[in-house]
């Protein structure tokens, strides 16, 4: 294996490792977030109760998946990746509209950045 090889071997583990990380963060801040809303929350305030936990099973899984030791096949990363990336800015969007979210909003859009820039090296 080449240096060049090598080093793009690097980057790529180190991606995967950053974005499963961020993956982690952002499924931790939706359950809180989520909680913080309750089941007895107002009709209006569900939605964003429902994309918090889904956010999270979502990030989960994808942390799940980029941490396992078998390789995974590029295409089986790519498609679950995008669709945490989406999930995520989905959330971040819904976490504006609340009061007092800011901060979950943008751990949500953190995650989104860290899947945009795994899938970059997937292409």
């Amino acid at each position: 294996m080449s240096v060049t090889e090598l080093q793009e071997v690097v980057r790529f583990l180190e991606d995967r490792f950053a974005c499963a990380q961020a993956c982690t963060e952002c499924a931790r801040v939706c359950s809180l977030r989520a909680g913080l809303v309750g089941l007895d929350a107002p009709g209006d305030r569900q939605p964003v109760r429902r994309k918090g936990l889904l956010c999270a099973e979502v990030c989960d899984a994808t942390c799940r998946l980029l941490a396992e030791q078998v390789t995974q096949s590029e295409d089986v990363m790519r498609v679950q990746v995008e669709w945490c990336r989406a999930v995520c800015l989905e959330t971040a969007h819904a976490f504006d509209l609340g009061p007092g979210s800011e901060r979950d909003a943008e751990a949500c859009r953190a995650c989104a950045r860290a899947c945009t820039e795994f899938l970059a090296l997937l292409r």
